[in-house]
């Protein structure tokens, strides 16, 4: 739908049975991210905070909780925008077919951004920092944050919107040393669109603006998000999207506002300034703990009369993030595997935390006069992968042959592992990457930012069959007093919390002499862990307990393990120490007594009776 804002947005939701209303005072200490997640955990509506404590702004969150309410917000434009997003990054078909896809070329002509007078900056008023609802998501944040912004800045030396970016990066509002009202902290890498522009304003010793908006049409925020071909603005999406153009203006210090958004902060990033930000509640299912980042000084904040705060929470997966993602694949799911040859599917694994884990489908070509088939083919895709954009943070890739199974599916993660662990060659099918980059807010690695990768590259038949279930008589030593099958072929295996990681050698030592002969080809796949029976619970739990909790080059061994020729591999099965190490940042809890609080709200009378 062609939304004007954000309220227009809310408004058709509830007409539609899409949205909540909660009209009791509700507090922005933990209590509202709490109601969120459990809103959200139960597949609700959207939820319309009326009252929050300390603030005279309502907020909106979970307006993206579900893909089928993200398709009903954009049930207008969804099928043009994936067209236009498809032709961006195969041309071709629009020369070919220029009749059929007219529309579409028209829909980014009529959803090119608008420059609106200065004057329509009347229609904002102003406040401070301190008047916004300061949300805190998790016990441990270092202080109220906006999840949900869009973080617009323009090239130095390409000034003006068609070469500006708006991404999604987090805010911290207050905390920390931070000066209320006069700074705030933000959160980015280099790569990203705000960092490369940070960097060019850096080398010229000039400050770069910066505005954040919040709220607005509903495109707006999934523009921030959205990874788009070169050459399409997020601002020309925004429009496309939204069935209505990108609507700005430049206050009289030269900041670019969102004319349609709810809420417009303004501010610079001066060089090389930064103080430290976090922790926060991160994605991971963990805290991002605190580091330096570029410091903020702000400038105006600006609002509309009628403003509403749109926040979401993040935490562990699946969150409303989630479906963020499922979103964005509905949108450009097709892009990737027509800019990387051979490649046929792609899944960042949402339950392990997106970047931990990757799974893949390649063609297998090279090497069909080979009596027994093997990977190489979907070697070079699996470089050419971890090479790409934000694919290049994965620390685990599995990458399967398509050739082997047509009908394998990389978003079913059970059946998708055990095409893996059937036909994988523990000796040969590993490929490390050591000493390189991961994902900033993953602490299993060596330091922020550094760790290590693995590849696992599996063509060919299948080698042998798993076992469902651990058989009669097979015992394990001491310390290792329990264990349960997590599926067929994977073990997870209890160590005692005495157990440190110098201990490993021996505690492998001693396993491995105690399994001695037995034929362990059956059980590919062994996981030390913290907790064998949560780990074994369900196969979300086991891939983000296994993923976000190992560094591959420090935490893979194996049973009979070898190094031959610089490469690793083992004859017995492969052992992944994902038990949590004293670098690890802490896993996120909630807040006993808030959670009974949102009890109460689901009990018969309370406002989210029905819904929780």
């Amino acid at each position: 739908m062609g939304y004007p804002s954000l309220q227009a947005c809310i408004a058709d939701l509830e007409k539609n049975g899409h949205l909540v209303r909660i009209k009791q005072e509700v507090d922005p200490h933990l209590q509202m991210a709490a109601i969120h997640l459990r809103v959200y955990q139960n597949g609700g509506p959207a939820i319309l905070f009326e009252k929050l404590k300390g603030s005279k702004f309502p907020a909106v969150s979970n307006l993206f909780g579900t893909l089928e309410r993200s398709k009903f917000i954009f049930r207008d434009s969804l099928d043009k925008v994936k067209k236009l997003v498809e032709l961006k990054n195969d041309p071709i078909n629009a020369i070919k077919h220029p009749l059929q896809n007219a529309n579409v070329a028209l829909t980014a002509l009529s959803a090119l951004p608008k420059k609106l007078n200065k004057s329509y900056l009347n229609n904002f008023e102003r406040c401070r920092i301190s008047d916004l609802p300061q949300i805190l998501n998790w016990p441990k944040d270092g202080g109220p944050f906006v999840t949900m912004p869009q973080v617009y800045t323009e090239d130095i030396d390409k000034p003006g919107v068609m070469n500006a970016n708006l991404g999604m990066y987090r805010i911290q509002l207050a905390g920390n040393d931070y000066i209320l009202n006069e700074e705030i902290g933000l959160h980015y890498q280099l790569h990203r669109g705000i960092g490369v522009h940070q960097t060019k304003a850096n080398a010229k010793g000039l400050p770069l603006k910066v505005s954040i908006f919040i709220g607005g049409p509903a495109s707006h925020p999934v523009a921030a998000v959205m990874p788009l071909p070169e050459g399409l603005s997020e601002m020309t999406f925004a429009g496309a999207l939204g069935n209505r153009r990108f609507r700005y203006l430049y206050d009289d210090e030269g900041f670019c506002i969102s004319a349609d958004a709810d809420f417009v902060i303004t501010g610079t990033v001066m060089p090389h300034q930064n103080k430290p930000e976090g922790p926060f509640g991160d994605h991971l299912g963990y805290y991002s703990l605190t580091h330096p980042f570029p410091l903020m000084k702000v400038h105006n904040v600006y609002h509309r009369k009628d403003a509403v705060w749109s926040f979401t929470v993040v935490g562990r997966p699946p969150q409303e993030d989630t479906s963020f993602g499922a979103l964005i694949h509905e949108i450009a799911g097709s892009a990737l595997p027509q800019e990387i040859p051979g490649l046929k599917a792609v899944n960042a694994v949402d339950a392990a935390g997106v970047h931990p884990l990757l799974f893949a489908i390649g063609s297998e070509r090279y090497t069909p006069y080979l009596k027994e088939r093997r990977p190489q083919e979907i070697l070079t895709i699996a470089n050419h992968i971890l090479g790409k954009n934000q694919l290049s943070l994965a620390k685990y890739l599995f990458i399967a042959a398509h050739e082997d199974d047509p009908e394998l599916d990389v978003h079913h993660i059970a059946a998708f592992l055990t095409h893996i662990l059937q036909r994988v060659d523990l000796t040969r099918d590993l490929h490390f990457y050591t000493k390189t980059t991961i994902d900033t807010l993953d602490y299993s690695g060596s330091g922020l930012n550094a760790g290590s990768k693995v590849a696992v590259t599996v063509a060919g038949d299948v080698k042998r069959e798993l076992w469902a279930q651990m058989p009669a008589g097979f015992t394990l030593p001491p310390p290792f007093v329990n264990s349960q099958m997590v599926m067929p072929g994977v073990l997870a295996l209890e160590v005692p919390a005495n157990i440190r990681t110098s201990d490993m050698p021996l505690m492998l030592e001693i396993l491995q002499e105690h399994l001695g002969e037995t034929d362990l080809s059956g059980l590919p796949l062994i996981v030390l862990c913290d907790d064998a029976a949560f780990t074994a619970a369900n196969i979300n739990n086991f891939v983000w307990v296994t993923f976000t909790r190992s560094n591959p080059s420090h935490d893979i061994y194996g049973i009979n393990e070898f190094v031959e020729h610089k490469h690793w591999g083992c004859y017995g099965p492969m052992i992944i120490d994902a038990r949590i190490k004293p670098h690890h940042a802490p896993v996120l809890l909630k807040d006993p007594e808030v959670e009974k609080l949102v009890d109460k709200m689901g009990e018969p009378g309370g406002e989210l009776h029905g819904v929780i």
